[in-house]
């Protein structure tokens, strides 16, 4: 009866019934979401707004493995309608690499802002930007990549700038990892890394550099300049752009959980997805 109850109420509130924890047919998942979880009213018209995106677990559902996540049917053509109505002001934000971006939405590529702020691109078009971060030492990177012996199920991604343990496949060794770090960095104390914990991953950086220096880098440039940006993420290494939207003018958006001085919050990244598609059919 209380199920009962549970059901009809959600009904009457236009929710999907994914919501219920079912699930609905793959094709029809975007689709399927009736309600508007974020006003689109929130935002100025899309003419004077910088959209900037994360991608994993924002645009994306998170995957077992970073290589086994994958576009659903649409996103890309909401993207490409939003950088048409930004004039090119759309950008992905992400702590991968610029090239692993464009080998995800292949063979579209789109401006990004890549390995947490190390690299950027200004358009889709055009060709990286210098940006000022050192890759991360190699005898270092050695030692960290070792850590991933711990446990079969440990996945060593190396991005360059940064390197990161992704341990979903072994979340039993998540304690192990973090230790194995601390005891590096206690090991060599003067080494310039940071570490970032993550959705069942721990990334290690070299410091000086995150995606809020990115975002602040990018939004000096055109076609970026003197807009609003509207930025969306959804993990910790989001929060620096949650912390400095409001110097740029800008809002930000969480994704899975409500964090500190956003805008407002979307539950999943087919909430997110249904969103800005949804953005394309507002009045100009």
């Amino acid at each position: 009866m209380k199920q009962d109850v549970v059901q009809k109420d959600l009904v009457q509130k236009d929710l999907a019934p994914q919501d219920l924890g079912q699930q609905s047919p793959p094709q029809n998942k975007d689709a399927a979401l009736r309600f508007d979880p974020v006003p689109h009213a929130l935002l100025p018209p899309l003419s004077e707004c910088a959209m900037l995106l994360d991608i994993d677990g924002t645009l994306l559902d998170l995957a077992p493995t970073p290589r086994e996540v994958w576009v659903p049917p649409g996103l890309e053509a909401t993207l490409t309608g939003l950088k048409a109505k930004t004039s090119g002001a759309l950008a992905l934000v992400s702590g991968r690499s610029l090239n692993d971006i464009d080998l995800i939405f292949a063979p579209v590529r789109f401006p990004a802002v890549g390995g947490h702020g190390a690299e950027m691109r200004l358009s889709g078009e055009g060709e990286l930007m210098a940006v000022q971060a050192p890759p991360m030492d190699k005898d270092l990177k050695g030692r960290l990549a070792a850590i991933a012996k711990l446990s079969p199920g440990i996945l060593l991604e190396d991005k360059g700038y940064s390197l990161a343990l992704h341990y979903r496949l072994a979340p039993h060794a998540e304690q192990a990892i973090y230790d194995a770090v601390a005891l590096i960095r206690a090991d060599l104390p003067s080494a310039p890394i940071e570490v970032l914990p993550g959705k069942a991953v721990c990334e290690i950086k070299h410091a000086g550099f995150t995606k809020a220096t990115g975002v602040r880098e990018l939004m000096r440039h055109e076609p970026f300049k003197g807009r609003r940006p509207v930025f969306i993420g959804d993990d910790v290494t989001d929060e620096t752009v949650f912390a400095i939207m409001p110097d740029l003018g800008g809002l930000a958006f969480s994704v899975g959980r409500h964090s500190r001085g956003v805008a407002g919050h979307f539950e999943q990244p087919r909430d997110v997805r249904a969103w800005l598609a949804g953005l394309l059919q507002r009045p100009a």
